[in-house]
């Protein structure tokens, strides 16, 4: 059995594709994070902005300390902060994107889970929240690499 899957494709317009960031974090595109989130064209270009948004906001938020930190050791931005590379790029700016585009998607997987209301919708949606769950805890594990706190969960019983 074979079968077709349509996805809707970016219409992003390329003039809006950068999402300026605060002046020490990097400006992030948005076709990056879509790229990154395996993200299609259903989510709007301005409603993925506006996720973006929030996404960056919060990250940057958890990481105000370790901001404060490195710029009063004279760093002006993420990318001064030494770090080693990989694949040429400062550790750090990897691990940022990571983390902006896995709380992105997780807010996608909760805003659109599914269109079907039937039970098999429903599984689907309680599926996505599980995975959205997953992909907040992959940006978490991001800042804490950021940060060199350790990964830990706690659940209590």
């Amino acid at each position: 059995m074979s079968a077709f899957i349509a996805v809707a494709p970016d219409t992003t317009a390329p003039e809006r594709d950068t999402l300026t960031n605060e002046d020490w974090f990097p400006d992030l595109s948005l076709s990056n994070l879509r790229e990154i989130g395996r993200i299609d064209g259903t989510v709007t270009g301005e409603r993925l902005r506006e996720l973006a948004l929030y996404a960056a906001m919060s990250i940057n938020a958890r990481l105000r300390e370790f901001r404060a930190g490195n710029e009063g050791a004279g760093y002006p931005s993420l990318a001064a902060v030494p770090s080693r590379r990989i694949n040429g790029e400062s550790r750090l700016l990897v691990l940022y994107r990571r983390a902006v585009a896995c709380l992105l998607k997780a807010d996608v997987m909760e805003r659109y889970p599914d269109f079907d209301s039937t039970g098999s919708g429903e599984r689907r949606t309680e599926d996505a929240q599980d995975h959205a769950g997953n992909w907040r805890r992959n940006a978490s594990w991001a800042v804490s690499d950021i940060t060199g706190a350790t990964r830990s969960v706690v659940e209590l019983i």
